[in-house]
């Protein structure tokens, strides 16, 4: 008797096929769909696409602009361009102080920003303001801009910072200092540069996202006893994950594709050989190597495509569900 029972309620479940009807608007919906999203699609490939599919092909040949000069064919030389970069170049030193500078640079960008955010819901509203207006105006700043204003702070004869560190220790040690030419002090410059224009960003997104935090929770954790770090860790941080995902994600790419400010600093007395990056080291690699230029651009989209594979699998599983 049970069988037949679940027998029945499982025939019961079972949807009915679709009638004829139904097939035909699926099918008129299906086609609508594709019609919309059509001229999007082109431009797509177009934009992106193409110059990607491009740039691998060139990456697996000798590529030059004596080729695009003389309408020639380049030679298919295989992997020797990427053996090169790792064998024949100053490329893993480059790689390495890139990642190096990216996750200094997003750690302090994520855990600075969070925090402001987080002081932004204790301040009242003409404070709230006045912060938000300074971060404002860092985050409008254009990136070339910005570069310039710091890199006059420190400059090395009417540098603010140079003046300020002589008047406290009430000495001329600091007169001429050069902050560009050493690479541990150009990192440093190019930190702060990066991490107050990068801060805006992730504490206006934490402070949007604190406002879903509902306020009997936090009430109720409260009296519980919990601690701020408890509170935050175990309440407020669940509501915040997605958020905070994307932001660290995004900080990641973006930090590992700077350029503005690293070749402006460069300009501006740096050494270029000890201070480049993936952007900058791409930028200056051969005038015209077309091909060993582009093995760089696929390796650091396979690399961003590595860094970001956790956040684009977790999209994808909650989408499934």
């Amino acid at each position: 008797m049970t069988a037949i029972t679940t027998r029945g309620a499982t025939a019961r479940r079972t949807p009915p096929p679709p009638t004829p009807r139904e097939r035909a608007k699926r099918r008129r919906d299906a086609r609508s769909a594709w019609t919309l999203l059509a001229p999007a699609l082109v431009i797509l490939g177009v934009m992106v696409g193409y110059p990607a599919v491009l740039m691998v092909i060139q990456s697996f040949t000798d590529y030059t602009v004596k080729n695009k000069v003389q309408g020639t064919a380049p030679n298919f030389v295989g992997l020797d361009n990427y053996v090169g970069l790792f064998t024949q170049s100053d490329f893993p030193a480059v790689l390495v102080r890139s990642l190096a500078l990216m996750v200094v640079l997003t750690a302090l960008i994520v855990v600075i920003g969070v925090l402001v955010a987080l002081l932004m819901t204790r301040l009242t509203r003409p404070w709230r303001v006045l912060v938000s207006v300074g971060l404002l105006l860092a985050w409008a700043m254009p990136p070339l801009t910005a570069t310039v204003v710091w890199g006059w702070i420190f400059d090395t004869e009417y540098g603010v910072v140079n003046w300020l560190l002589n008047t406290v220790t009430a000495s001329g040690e600091w007169s001429n200092h050069s902050w560009l030419l050493d690479p541990l002090s150009f990192a440093l410059v190019l930190t702060i540069i990066v991490v107050w224009q990068g801060i805006p960003f992730v504490a206006f997104t934490t402070f949007a996202g604190l406002g879903q935090v509902p306020a009997e929770v936090l009430e109720a954790s409260s009296l519980d006893g919990a601690t701020g770090w408890s509170r935050f860790r175990l309440v407020v941080f669940p509501y915040l994950r997605s958020i905070l995902t994307v932001v660290l994600v995004l900080q990641i790419i973006w930090n590992l594709r700077i350029f503005t400010q690293v070749y402006a600093l460069q300009s501006r007395g740096g050494i270029a050989a000890d201070t480049n990056v993936l952007g900058t080291y791409l930028f200056r690699q051969g005038v015209g190597e077309f091909g060993e230029t582009a093995a760089i651009g696929v390796f650091m989209v396979i690399l961003l495509l590595i860094l970001s594979w956790g956040y684009v699998r977790t999209t994808l599983r909650e989408e499934e569900l």
